[in-house]
C-alpha cells in the first residue's frame, strides 16, 4: 500500500515525499482510514512505528476542509504528550503538515515562561500539542479555550500514566466538549490503559500492530553481566573498541547522569548529561549538539525514554537497569527506529538481576549474555591511567576552590575600623581619690 492509496490530500503528499516517506507504517496503514470514518480509536503500537504522522495527517486534513473565517482562531486539535521532548517532537511533525493547509500549530509544557505561551494562544491557532500539567494550568487561568476541539489525541497514554497524569488528564476532559473524536495510542496496554479508554472513548475501535509489550525486532539487544563498581570502565571500553560516533545511555538518577558525563570525559570521550534538572533551553540546545555530532555521548535519565527522535541512532546503553519494566522497552526503541537497525545492551550488576528478570518476563525473551574476555586485562592495563584521572580530577577541584576563595575575598570590601576613643580621665575627690 502507498501514502496515495489512503486519500490524503496532495499537499500532503507532497510533504510526505519531502520527508523521505514512500510507504506508510502498518500502523498509518491501519489507523488513517479508521481517524477518516470519524471513529474513535484505541491503538497500541511500540515505539517508532510512525504513530505520530498516523494521527497528525488525518486530523491536519479534515481540519484545513474548514478553516474558520474568523480572525482568532480557537484550538479544534488538542494532543497530550507526556514530556517536554515529546512534545518538541510531536509539535514539530504536526508543524511539517499543518503548514501546507494554512494551519497553525502551538506546542504547550511546563519549565518556560508561560507569559509567550498566552501571546501565542491569543494570536490564535488550530492545534494544540501539550503536557497534561501546563496544559491544565492555562485552562483554569482562562487562557486557552477548549470548548471547540474536536480531536483529542492522546500520544504515549501509558507514560502518561506512569508520570502521574491521570487526575490532569480527567481534569482537562471537563473543558472539553462531549462531542468529539478521541484517539488513544499507547506503546504497553494495562488495566490503567483500559479504564482511561473506557473513561474517554465511546465505541473505540481497536488496533495492534505489535504484540503485547514486545521490543523492536529491528534492535539487537544484549547483557554485560559486571559489577557495579566496574560500569564505568566497561562502558569506556564499549564506546572505545567498538569506535561508536554516536550512543545515547540511560542512568537512573540525575546525580549519577551527571556524575558519568564527567567521568567520560576525564577517559577523553566527548559527552553531555540531559535531565529533569537542565532547563529547557539547555536541553534543546544539547539535544540539538548530540544530533549534530558535536560530541559522542548523551547521558540521560528517563525523562528522555519517551520524545527523543534521533534519526539512525546506532547505539543505546542502559547503565542502569530501570526500575520498572516497562521503561526498558521505551528506551531501547530510541534505536532500530523507521526501518533502521540498531543496538541495546544493557550492564547488569549482580544486584540488578531481578530487575533484569522482571524485564525478560515483560517482554517474553531471554536477552543474550555477552562474554568479554578481554574487559578485565585491559582494566587492569589502564588502572594506572584511571587513578591518575582520578587525582587530576581532585587536583582541578583544588584549584577551583581556592581560585574561588581568593574571587571571593577580592570581592568582599574591608570592613572599616572605628575610630578608637579615648576614655575620660576618672573623677576625683579633694584626696585626688575616685569619687
Amino acid at each position: 500500500m502507498s501514502f496515495d492509496s489512503l486519500g490524503l490530500r496532495a499537499e500532503l503528499l507532497s510533504a510526505i515525499s519531502s520527508q523521505g516517506y514512500t510507504i506508510p507504517t502498518p500502523i498509518q496503514t491501519e489507523a488513517i482510514p479508521v481517524i477518516f470514518e470519524g471513529c474513535d480509536l484505541l491503538a497500541g503500537a511500540q515505539t517508532g512505528t510512525g504513530k505520530t504522522a498516523a494521527f497528525a495527517l488525518p486530523i491536519v486534513q479534515m481540519l484545513g476542509e474548514s478553516i474558520p473565517k474568523e480572525k482568532r482562531r480557537i484550538p479544534r486539535a488538542l494532543v497530550l504528550v507526556p514530556t517536554r521532548e515529546l512534545a518538541a517532537q510531536v509539535s514539530e511533525e504536526m508543524n511539517i503538515y499543518a503548514r501546507r493547509l494554512s494551519l497553525r500549530s502551538t506546542m504547550i509544557y511546563g519549565g518556560v515562561t508561560i507569559q509567550a505561551q498566552i501571546e501565542r494562544l491569543h494570536r490564535g491557532v488550530d492545534i494544540v500539542v501539550a503536557t497534561p500539567g501546563r496544559l491544565l494550568d492555562h485552562a483554569e487561568r482562562g487562557t486557552i479555550n477548549l470548548s471547540r476541539i474536536k480531536f483529542l489525541v492522546l500520544d504515549e497514554a501509558d507514560r502518561m500514566l506512569d508520570l502521574g497524569f491521570i487526575d490532569a488528564i480527567q481534569k482537562v476532559a471537563e473543558y472539553l466538549p462531549p462531542k468529539r473524536q478521541t484517539l488513544l495510542f499507547s506503546a504497553t496496554y494495562s488495566k490503567e490503559i483500559k479504564q482511561l479508554a473506557d473513561e474517554l472513548l465511546n465505541k473505540p475501535r481497536q488496533i495492534e500492530v505489535a504484540r503485547k509489550n514486545i521490543t523492536a525486532d529491528a534492535v539487537k539487544q544484549a547483557v554485560y553481566e559486571v559489577e557495579k563498581s566496574r560500569k564505568r570502565e566497561m562502558i569506556s571500553f564499549l564506546i572505545r573498541s567498538g569506535g561508536w560516533k554516536q550512543v545515547l545511555v540511560f542512568a537512573r538518577t540525575r546525580y549519577g547522569a551527571d556524575k558519568l558525563t564527567e567521568e567520560l570525559l576525564f577517559d577523553g570521550i566527548t559527552a553531555a548529561a540531559i535531565h529533569s534538572n537542565k532547563s529547557q533551553s539547555i536541553r534543546t540546545r544539547t539535544l540539538a549538539q548530540f544530533k549534530g555530532g558535536e560530541f559522542r555521548v548523551l547521558v540521560a535519565t528517563d525523562v528522555a525514554a519517551r520524545g527523543l527522535d534521533i534519526e539512525r541512532l546506532p547505539h543505546v546503553v542502559n547503565y542502569d537497569l530501570p526500575q520498572v519494566p516497562e521503561d526498558y522497552v521505551h528506551r531501547i526503541g530510541r534505536t532500530g527506529r523507521a526501518g533502521e537497525n540498531g543496538e541495546a545492551l544493557s550492564l547488569v550488576a549482580p544486584e540488578e538481576r531481578g530487575l533484569l528478570l522482571a524485564i525478560e518476563k515483560l517482554v517474553k525473551y531471554t536477552i543474550p549474555r555477552q562474554d568479554l574476555a578481554e574487559f578485565p586485562q585491559l582494566a587492569v592495563r589502564r588502572s594506572v591511567k584511571v587513578k591518575a584521572a582520578k587525582q587530576v580530577k581532585k587536583d582541578v577541584v583544588k584549584v577551583r576552590q581556592k581560585a574561588a576563595r581568593a574571587e571571593q575575598a577580592q570581592s568582599e570590601t574591608p570592613r572599616r575600623k572605628r575610630p578608637v576613643q579615648e576614655r575620660p580621665a576618672p573623677k576625683t575627690g579633694r584626696r585626688g581619690q575616685r569619687a
